[in-house]
């Protein structure tokens, strides 16, 4: 019993672990996706894949779809992903209004969208959200992303 009771300790912590290295992945590859096609494509897979129900992973899919936008060719399917991304974003922060985290992922998008999308609302909502709150984060990558948003 004591064996099977550490094994499932175990895996519970190699779960938990894998679910922290996969969200520091994408924070540390958040800016990385704009430029880099392949890297993009490969990390909306695994949050796909990931089935996560949580409301940081699907802004974070919605960010990278959003993103993904500028790596397709077709108007009508560049508008249809932007789309997508944009309600994954907006689910998100309706789920968790006071994640500063979702309220980052928002503002990166809104301020990098092109104006002609009307996805620029909440830019001053919250980068002041933002500023007043950043002290609840506990990622340094994520602390470092912030930092580099908000000098731009």
């Amino acid at each position: 019993m004591m064996k099977f009771l550490g094994l499932l300790i175990s895996v519970l912590c190699l779960l938990t672990s894998f679910n922290t290295t996969s969200l520091d992945t994408v924070r540390a590859n958040y800016s990385k996706v704009v430029s880099d096609k392949e890297l993009c494509e490969k990390m909306i897979a695994e949050l796909a894949e990931a089935k996560n129900n949580s409301a940081t992973h699907l802004a974070y899919l919605g960010a990278l779809l959003t993103i993904w936008a500028n790596h397709v060719f077709n108007p009508i399917s560049k508008l249809n992903t932007f789309k997508e991304g944009k309600k994954n974003i907006e689910q998100a922060i309706k789920k968790e209004p006071a994640n500063v985290e979702l309220r980052f992922i928002r503002l990166s998008v809104q301020k990098n969208a092109p104006s002609f999308l009307g996805y620029k609302s909440n830019i001053n909502e919250d980068t002041e959200f933002i500023k007043e709150n950043r002290h609840q984060i506990g990622s340094e990558i994520l602390k470092k992303n912030i930092e580099m948003l908000l000098i731009d």
